[in-house]
């Protein structure tokens, strides 16, 4: 009988306290609070179409083909690429001597797929066994 009453006693008073009144705390927002947001939604899409412009180039693609990537599986990558990533590969393709080390950005490219082959995320390698 006194579980009963416990109960209904608990129960009585979140009944009362959900009756009472509560105050609303409203504030305008203002626009430079919503503005940030924007920009960094627009540099994500042009590091990654930065990434997309590297890699659509003739040498680049040549490079790709003979580390056995294939371009299309390399572009799908990169939509799968988490903003880190994209803009870490970004600043790698802006640092990167121009005609020079072109081989070390493939071969970097060639790491994540090949990781991300090995994580089972991508299909790309075919000598490669997934952990799942």
């Amino acid at each position: 009988m006194n579980t009963k009453r416990l109960i209904a006693t608990t129960v009585a008073f979140a009944v009362a306290a959900g009756a009472l009144p509560m105050q609303a705390h409203a504030a305008i927002v203002p626009t430079e609070a919503l503005l940030p947001a924007a920009p960094a939604q627009q540099a994500d899409l042009d590091q990654r179409a930065h990434i997309k412009d590297f890699l659509a180039r003739d040498d680049v693609r040549r490079a790709l083909v003979q580390q056995g990537v294939d371009a299309d599986a390399a572009f799908a990558r990169v939509d799968a690429m988490s903003d880190a990533e994209a803009a870490a590969m970004a600043d790698r393709i802006d640092q990167a001597p121009a005609g020079g080390d072109v081989l070390g950005v493939v071969f970097t490219l060639f790491v994540i797929l090949l990781v991300t082959d090995i994580l089972g995320l991508t299909k790309v390698f075919p000598f490669t066994r997934s952990i799942r």
